[in-house]
């Protein structure tokens, strides 16, 4: 008879086994086990005290650990919402992200081209080309200084017809000494007309047509008055 509940008895060193090879147990499986380990012992070999404080200690610790997951799980979820409630309140503000399109409103009045340089430039040249690929206007700018660059795009093309209102692609090229190429980062400014979050982050949307995340934001400016 005792042979027979030997047969189904569960150790205390099966059970840490089982903890060991199952880094999912959770606190339910865990007391599961303990219990079926206390209903199948061996009466007459009755569990050690040692053994069965300690496994109540790591039941313990395990269910603390828990606990704490949970609160950090709920405080991610609550800053996430915070932080998605001021991505939200750039709706309706000027927006400058990394980008390479900007938009023009056709009034003749132009628009800035913003971009960066990683080194000092012997010469620069700006390309703007239409919705149709089309390059419309090239500005030579020659030597220009390594950091930020800033020209005035007056709206026009090169033979002086202002240009329709709508969205164009500008494309910036770089050399140093001996024809040596610059890094370039460009930069596109547009009002922000909607934030959606379906990625998993923020998405930027701007009325230029441009959707970026918003680690790409670079300045917000309020819209004048």
């Amino acid at each position: 008879m005792v042979d027979a509940v030997n047969s189904s008895t569960t150790t205390a060193a099966s059970l840490t086994g089982a903890l060991g090879n199952n880094k999912g147990l959770g606190r339910d499986e865990f007391l599961k086990l303990l219990v079926a380990q206390l209903k199948h012992q061996d009466p007459l070999k009755p569990q050690d005290n040692a053994q069965f404080v300690a496994e109540l200690a790591q039941f313990s610790s395990l269910e603390q650990t828990m606990g704490i997951n949970e609160r950090l799980d709920l405080l991610a979820t609550q800053n996430q919402g915070l932080a998605n409630s001021q991505v939200v309140s750039l709706v309706g503000k000027t927006a400058t992200v990394r980008g390479n399109i900007i938009t023009l409103d056709g009034s003749g009045t132009g628009t800035r081209i913003n971009f960066e340089l990683s080194g000092n430039a012997e010469t620069s040249t700006v390309s703007i080309r239409n919705q149709s690929g089309q390059v419309v206007r090239k500005i030579e700018l020659g030597a220009n200084s390594a950091g930020n660059v800033s020209v005035l795009w007056d709206g026009k093309s090169d033979s002086g017809i202002v240009l329709p209102e709508g969205a164009y692609v500008i494309s910036v090229t770089a050399k140093g000494e001996n024809d040596a190429p610059i890094s370039v980062s460009q930069e596109s400014s547009a009002t922000v007309t909607a934030v959606s979050f379906d990625k998993g982050y923020p998405v930027l949307h701007l009325g230029n047509g441009v959707s970026v995340p918003v680690s790409d934001l670079l300045r917000v400016d309020s819209p004048p008055k």
